[in-house]
């Protein structure tokens, strides 16, 4: 079995990254971590930069952990990468960052986390940004 990370480089997506490498170890599992973005000309935050891409492929490795970082900018949403992955792997836990937002904030930039617990197929695992 897999686990599935959704990964972002903001403090949510470290926690859901921190969770599932975690677990990986305890139930020694495959991880595979996904930052998707749908690119495009203008800059979308929640995709990897180099840097980043580099210091999470390293903390990958530094865990001994089986995985695997995946990055797709080929114009799908988050969500849909998410949910082919979840689909195409046997994935035994989808492992989700959150943070607090106002109401009106979520309904102005609607929540990636929830269309995935309202989505995906096999179990999600939201965790808390510290």
């Amino acid at each position: 079995m897999t686990i599935l990370v959704a990964y972002v480089p903001r403090p949510e997506g470290q926690a859901a990254l921190d969770k599932g490498i975690e677990m990986a170890k305890r139930r020694n599992e495959r991880l595979v971590v996904v930052n998707a973005s749908p690119g495009g000309s203008k800059e979308d935050p929640s995709l990897a930069d180099v840097q980043d891409y580099e210091r999470v492929q390293q903390l990958l490795t530094d865990s001994g952990v089986n995985g695997e970082l995946k990055q797709f900018v080929r114009g799908k949403n988050a969500v849909e990468e998410i949910e082919a992955l979840a689909e195409s792997l046997q994935v035994s836990v989808l492992i989700i960052g959150i943070r607090k937002r106002s109401p009106v904030g979520k309904l102005i930039m609607g929540s990636v986390a929830q269309e995935l617990l309202l989505s995906v197929s096999c179990p999600v695992l939201a965790v808390k940004a510290a």
